[in-house]
């Protein structure tokens, strides 16, 4: 068992450890830098040392000395979505790997008043750098005002910002996810789309059209949802008024499940009469009946890729990326197959 976490009754300092570890102030401090210029068996010593004693180095001093908080800051929104509360926990495991630490600001809307404020406070903690989560047109905008004198990225809004950004390519998976549905032989593909104010959706929309329209095939009316299982459940009771419907693209994988219960409750096969495909690849989308066919965002590499884009910044880094688009995959599951022949089509009129 180590020593006690604390030298005649206070927390242990920097001078502790050199004491217990045989060594000068100076190597403990270039053990904790990290500095290479240590001799392997003398780090080990000060290493030991250290845990024996539970250190934790003062941040706020070691900020003075070095003029390096090793903190980021993250602007986000008042959000349980998946896709931004996912994208957030991809930046914080991101930012510790890279060794950051991370502050939040959390804001009701992404205005640009909002914004710049949020940016303020963070940089009033020191914070080296920002990462923006912005999918929404608003930030968009928001983002194009802010003033700093730390460097600002995007995370989340394609490629239409003003600062560098990563996103996932929004407009290739639902290109992906439409081709697919064609190619099993449905005359056209519907889509329930989310609202026309998120950057994903338009993306995801501008996808869907641009297919249909490469192949020759009509392009139906969008129905529109808030990403909410409750509008795609509504969008799907839409869709059934129509008996042409083989095939549903929906902008995310909750307005899918409704989509699914509607057509269940109907009686509608699925994938025998409907095909149905989501976006996002939730943990639950394998587990719908059936299991859906769904576009998969890697909201940990997203997170990861964004930081890396910051960091790079923060550090100075020559020649590094402003912008990078995370590539999203298919994946096939029991939600989709060939399209119904055209005679079981024309019985249900």
């Amino acid at each position: 068992m180590g020593a006690a976490n604390t030298v005649n009754g206070r927390q242990p300092v920097m001078a502790d450890v050199a004491r217990l570890a045989g060594v000068s102030h100076q190597t403990v401090s270039r053990v904790l830098n990290d500095n290479p210029h240590v001799k392997e068996e003398t780090r080990e010593r000060v290493l030991v040392a250290i845990r024996e004693l539970d250190y934790r180095p003062n941040s706020a001093a070691r900020t003075l000395v070095t003029r390096r908080s090793q903190t980021l800051g993250v602007v986000s929104f008042d959000t349980t979505l998946y896709g931004p509360a996912s994208m957030l926990y991809g930046i914080e495991q991101a930012a510790r790997s890279a060794g950051y630490f991370v502050s939040i600001a959390s804001l009701r809307s992404l205005d640009g008043r909002s914004v710049q404020e949020a940016v303020d406070r963070l940089r009033d903690q020191a914070v080296e750098g920002v990462l923006v989560i912005a999918p929404q047109t608003s930030a968009v905008g928001a983002l194009a005002q802010v003033r700093s004198a730390v460097p600002v990225v995007a995370v989340g809004s394609g490629t239409q910002a003003r600062v560098p950004g990563a996103a996932v390519d929004n407009e290739a998976g639902a290109r992906a996810a439409t081709q697919y549905l064609l190619h099993l032989g449905h005359r056209t593909v519907h889509h329930v789309a989310g609202p026309s104010n998120w950057l994903d959706a338009q993306a995801r929309r501008a996808g869907w059209r641009a297919v249909l329209a490469d192949a020759g095939a009509p392009v139906p009316e969008v129905v529109s949802g808030d990403w909410s299982a409750r509008s795609g459940y509504e969008a799907g009771l839409h869709l059934l008024e129509n008996p042409e419907v083989t095939a549903i693209f929906c902008a995310n994988d909750h307005m899918a499940l409704g989509v699914l219960r509607a057509l269940n409750e109907a009686g509608r096969g699925i994938p025998a009469d409907i095909s149905v495909v989501g976006f996002d690849d939730i943990p639950e989308a394998s587990y719908f009946t059936p299991p859906l066919t769904t576009v998969r965002q890697d909201f940990g590499e997203l997170g990861r890729r964004g930081l890396e884009l910051l960091v790079a910044q923060v550090e100075g880094e020559a020649g590094s990326k402003d912008r990078v688009l995370v590539a999203p995959e298919l994946v096939l599951r029991g939600s989709t197959a060939a399209a119904p022949p055209v005679a079981s089509a024309e019985g249900r009129r």
